[in-house]
């Protein structure tokens, strides 16, 4: 076989995945048509209207590092959940609240929304921020690392900053 032949299947396979790698979704049907991805111009724009620390993160090495949750988690906007929920819209969603998820009791009736702060937490120790999750993930114990997860995922997960209050 030439290499053409072997590289067509593989062109129309990675044609038929969606950003990021996801493809499908959810809950099996058809979904709404994606958002246009970010430029890197925008991403750089929402990266630094972020607040501090994670204005400062690094979008390469949060990238990097979250190449471990991949295994378990989308991000796209209509990605599908796989062994964890797709992580898209995450920041000010309610825990346990992904709807055709099936979370652990503990994070179905968890109170409170994910934020950095808390995402961090859980990111630092999922066992030990809430006992009871089925999450088998040990953690990132290196801050940096937490920092540029975060900044990655409120660029890549649909984050939208607070509005600025309007000036008096």
């Amino acid at each position: 076989m030439n290499r053409l032949t072997l590289a067509v299947p593989l062109v129309l396979a990675l044609a038929a995945c969606g950003p990021n790698g996801d493809s499908g979704s959810a809950d099996g049907g058809s979904e709404k048509a994606r958002p246009v991805a970010l430029s890197e111009a925008d991403k750089a724009v929402l990266l630094a209207s972020l607040p501090a620390p994670y204005s400062a993160g690094d979008l390469a090495n949060g990238r990097r590092v979250f190449a471990r949750c991949r295994s378990c988690h989308t991000i796209g906007a209509g990605g599908p959940d796989t062994a964890g929920p797709n992580l898209h819209g995450v920041f000010g969603r309610a825990a346990g609240a992904r709807p055709r998820y099936s979370y652990s009791n503990v994070l179905r009736t968890a109170d409170f929304a994910w934020d950095a702060d808390k995402l961090d937490q859980w990111l630092q120790n999922p066992r030990g921020f809430l006992p009871g999750n089925k999450m088998s993930f040990a953690g990132l114990p290196d801050a940096t690392d937490r920092r540029d997860v975060i900044a990655f995922l409120k660029v890549e997960t649909g984050y939208t900053p607070p509005a600025a209050p309007p000036a008096s």
